[in-house]
């Protein structure tokens, strides 16, 4: 197992809407797809995003396109003109994420190496 940060092994879209932001996470590959359906979770997430999102964190799979759809609610401050935030847009939610780290088997990683 190697720890890695989702940066490394992912890319995400986010977005806001009212005081929710949802974040896609997309996997390059089903292993690392499968890492994220078992390590990659709400409570992950919320962790992560400690004293920023104070609701609940609801996750979606969509295993078609290996992807996970993160939808963080009370995230925004109250969301757009409600919040005294400097930078309450979700699109910024994505790049935080992205310093989450994990651990990943290290066969999988080496199947994202041959892929790159």
């Amino acid at each position: 197992m190697t720890i890695v940060k989702l940066r490394e092994v992912a890319q995400t879209r986010a977005g806001d809407k009212g005081n929710m932001v949802n974040i896609g996470v997309f996997a390059p590959t089903p292993a690392i797809y499968q890492t994220f359906l078992k390590k990659l979770t709400p409570e992950r997430v919320k962790e992560h995003f400690t004293g920023i999102v104070e609701g609940e964190v609801i996750r979606y799979e969509l295993p078609n396109i290996l992807a996970l759809n993160f939808v963080c609610k009370e995230a925004l401050a109250g969301g757009g003109s409600a919040s005294l935030r400097l930078d309450n847009l979700g699109k910024c939610f994505g790049a935080n994420l992205m310093r989450l780290e994990l651990d990943v088997d290290d066969s999988v990683l080496a199947e994202l190496k041959k892929m790159r």
